[in-house]
């Protein structure tokens, strides 16, 4: 029999109940983890339901990857378990960030090649500190602004990449891809052109103001969220609450531009939102933008773990199915109606 008056059991009873195999239960019993509660008169070990108890403990955290001097630790009482737990989770944790990191270089070499001066790059890469990281980005962000109106560089500055203590693969992939850009003298120099020949103009300068800047990020950009939110919904444009926002947006950016309210510059203002549609669209889809601000921004939203403001600006400007669905689509050309409807 296997089992004796005094039930205890033996090494191969013992060995079945766990899901230990017979050399693991002895190796644990000659390190002094579990001892036998006896032997039987031909020597064989007996173990008893405490100790049969300790062996499948140590097997659970055998499958946890702890190791014997911590088992060791806890079965004497120098540590808790839950400190234990706590210590091999820092561990665990600390090695799914480095096979993440691993995993990012290797996709990025398979993807651009693998020389041994590269792979050495991208593990710098990944394994910079968040201060490495701001330098990095203030120091493009620096070289690319030169000479630029405020308003001109406020919305990368904004939109900066803060990469999470535990990131995503597709994280470390855009990390990885976004500092390569921002160390690549062309991306650069390609990108401090497009801005220079987009914002440093007559257009640009006027944005800086600090009257329009204010205007942006406090009441009208707070109008226009309602404004979107009401054309999310389904909302006409001639819809009395409609109208009442469209007017306080034209009062507000009239404020902005310190001209006079009147039906003149009503008509204008629709005007210019009638076109916005095609301007906004053109300007996103143009190449040049995709390849240095737009790229930009696309791969900081991946990194914050955001959607891509600009892709949604985009989806606001593009047209539905059917122009009258609800939705932002065409949103330029609705909130021109809209101001036409607070004229008279």
């Amino acid at each position: 029999m296997n089992e004796t008056q005094d039930s205890l059991h033996l090494i191969g009873d013992v060995a079945r109940r766990t899901g230990l195999s017979v050399s693991a239960i002895r190796y644990y019993s000659d390190e002094g983890l579990v001892m036998p509660a006896g032997e039987t008169v031909g020597g064989h070990r007996l173990y008893d339901l405490d100790a049969i108890a300790r062996f499948e403990f140590i097997r659970t955290l055998r499958g946890l990857d702890t190791g014997l001097e911590q088992i060791r630790r806890v079965l004497t009482g120098t540590v808790s378990l839950r400190d234990l737990l706590a210590e091999h989770l820092d561990v665990v944790e600390s090695s799914a960030r480095e096979l993440q990191e691993k995993r990012a270089v290797l996709r990025a070499l398979v993807r651009e090649g693998s020389t041994a001066e590269r792979a050495n790059l991208l593990q710098r890469l990944v394994s910079m500190s968040d201060a490495e990281r701001q330098r990095t980005v203030d120091d493009f962000l620096e070289v690319v602004s030169s000479g630029l109106p405020d308003a001109a560089i406020e919305k990368m500055r904004d939109e900066q990449p803060r990469l999470a203590d535990d990131p995503s693969p597709q994280q470390l992939d855009a990390w990885i891809s976004l500092s390569e850009l921002l160390k690549d003298e062309a991306f650069r120099e390609k990108t401090r052109v497009y801005l220079r020949e987009t914002y440093a103009n007559e257009v640009g300068e006027r944005m800086s103001t600090p009257a329009v800047r204010e205007f942006i990020s406090a009441a009208g950009g707070d109008v226009m969220t309602k404004l979107g939110a009401a054309r999310g919904a389904g909302l006409e444009p001639e819809d009395p609450a409609v109208v009442r926002l469209a007017d306080e947006f034209v009062r507000q950016s009239a404020t902005a531009a310190d001209v006079t309210i009147d039906d003149d510059l009503r008509r204008r203002l629709a005007d210019v939102y009638s076109r916005v549609d095609e301007i906004t669209a053109e300007a996103l889809q143009h190449d040049g933008y995709r390849a240095t601000e737009g790229r930009y921004l696309e791969l900081v939203a991946i990194i914050n773990g955001r959607p891509d403001p600009e892709a949604e600006l985009l989806r606001a400007s593009t047209p539905t199915e059917k122009d009258d669905e609800p939705g932002l689509g065409r949103f330029g050309r609705w909130l021109s109606a809209a101001i036409l409807a607070t004229i008279g």
